[in-house]
């Protein structure tokens, strides 16, 4: 295990107890301001607690953390947290909940946050810094993203130039679902550029076995979220990363020329008949299908590419080989021309703290460590998490998805931009842009009708 003062744990607690020192209360048990807690940590001397005792003796105290992640998957998370509990003697009480979004921003408001909440989107994480509830992050915390994730990630989780949040779990989005059966019996090769992705596109529609790409963008009440992302990784390919970042902050229109580019290269396959929607029906059907559906009839034959994130692996049947020479695998979507790089977009959740008790402060600097990372990777012996920290191990990942998207986080030529409608506001992003993509699908709606259409919905 790598030691967690490299990755900055021990430099946080030592300005901290320093700061407790001067203040006098560097020996107070009942002490919620930072700090540290005094006395010996049970870990105290013992090589797998290095870097964690240095708030002191935590024993008796709780850090509790609320999240949207649910049983089962809530599991492996308390499991990774086992060696900060052994070394610090803390408590770590854990609370999943569906209407996590709802319920968080009640708690805060009634003057009862948890210590920790895991906070899957920048603009909800922006909503509750204007509460003035949420807590800075110590100063361990904002060295360890410096060193393990860089300045694109600490951007998302600061607020007005203040640090908040590091980030925890990551996604890839820009991945492309695929048979690696189906291409080797057909000899196809995996695409490294768009033009050739379009031109394998083209071959399999006039071979007329099966249509080349199958998608579905149902979701109850969220239904249009999957278009969206369809759009966002390609105005990265179109546009360039700047573009995407005025596009995402309402510092041009929402539809500006570039974006309309962006929407047409979309257009260009989700809207040809010749196209899609292999083993469903046409483009309309794109609409109704549910999205944990719309990859499916690559088992059976019937499309051979579907793009979505990397958590798609979760909803191939049990049994499924998902794996490089297996029934699926996903290869990375390529890029428009080499202006722009390797653009990668992704989703995560961000760590912020109600509190600045030290086990609380203690806990943040654990979770942003490459220490946390591996130790959540090994407690994830079924797969399905990965994070962009550099320091993960990625033989410590035991899912080959995993494993590439880890690669693809990794890659010093990435280009990584957060989900832009998690960034926009809720009115839009999570309103006006999955209605009016639905309507470009379902309706035929213009490009230039769906874009104006949520232009005018943005309230600036």
């Amino acid at each position: 295990m790598r030691s967690l003062k490299r990755s900055g744990l021990a430099g946080a607690a030592v300005l901290l107890a320093a700061s407790a020192a001067l203040a006098g209360c560097a020996d107070d048990s009942e002490n919620d301001g930072g700090g540290s807690a005094g006395g010996t940590a049970p870990g105290d001397g013992k090589a797998e607690c290095e870097g964690m005792t240095e708030w002191g003796d935590l024993t008796g105290r709780d850090v509790t953390v609320y999240t949207s992640i649910v049983a089962p998957e809530d599991q492996p998370h308390i499991d990774s947290w086992k060696v900060f509990e052994d070394c610090t003697g803390a408590d770590v009480k854990y609370e999943g909940s569906k209407e996590f979004e709802a319920q968080l921003q009640v708690r805060v408001q009634a003057g009862n946050p948890p210590d920790i909440a895991y906070i899957p989107q920048p603009g909800l994480l922006q909503t509750l810094v204007g509460t003035g509830k949420v807590v800075e992050a110590p100063e361990g915390v904002s060295e360890n993203v410096d060193e393990f994730f860089g300045e694109d990630w600490k951007g998302y989780g600061s607020v007005d130039d203040t640090f908040y949040a590091a980030p925890l779990g990551a996604n890839v989005k820009s991945f492309v679902w695929y048979s690696p059966k189906m291409f080797a019996d057909n000899g196809w090769e995996i695409p490294e550029t768009w033009d050739d992705m379009m031109a394998l596109t083209e071959e399999i529609a006039q071979a007329g076995d099966i249509k080349p790409w199958c998608a579905g963008i149902e979701s109850g009440e969220a239904t249009g979220w999957p278009a969206t992302d369809w759009l966002e990784d390609v105005l990265l390919r179109t546009g360039g990363p700047d573009v995407y970042d005025q596009w995402v902050n309402h510092e041009i229109p929402f539809n500006d020329d570039a974006v309309v580019e962006g929407l047409d290269t979309v257009g260009e396959i989700l809207k040809n008949e010749d196209y899609v929607n292999g083993g469903i029906g046409d483009v309309k059907s794109i609409a109704t299908t549910p999205f944990q559906e719309g990859g499916l009839p690559i088992l059976d034959g019937e499309c051979a590419l579907h793009r979505m994130a990397s958590f798609y692996a979760a909803n191939w049947p049990e049994g499924t080989d998902v794996s490089q020479n297996g029934d699926a695998f996903a290869f990375y979507l390529p890029p428009i021309g080499d202006e722009f790089g390797s653009p990668v977009l992704g989703g995560g959740e961000f760590v912020a703290a109600f509190s600045d008790a030290p086990e609380v402060q203690a806990f943040q600097t654990f979770l942003s460590s490459d220490t946390w990372a591996n130790e959540k990777a090994k407690a994830t012996p079924g797969g399905g998490w990965v994070s962009a920290n550099t320091g993960l191990e990625i033989s410590n990942l035991s899912s080959p998805i995993d494993q590439l998207s880890a690669e693809i986080f990794q890659d010093p030529d990435a280009v990584f931009r957060f989900d832009g409608s998690d960034q926009m506001p809720g009115a839009v992003g999570a309103g006006s842009f999955w209605t009016e993509m639905t309507a470009w699908i379902a309706q035929g709606q213009s490009t230039e009708d769906s874009l104006t259409k949520i232009e005018e919905s943005w309230e600036d």
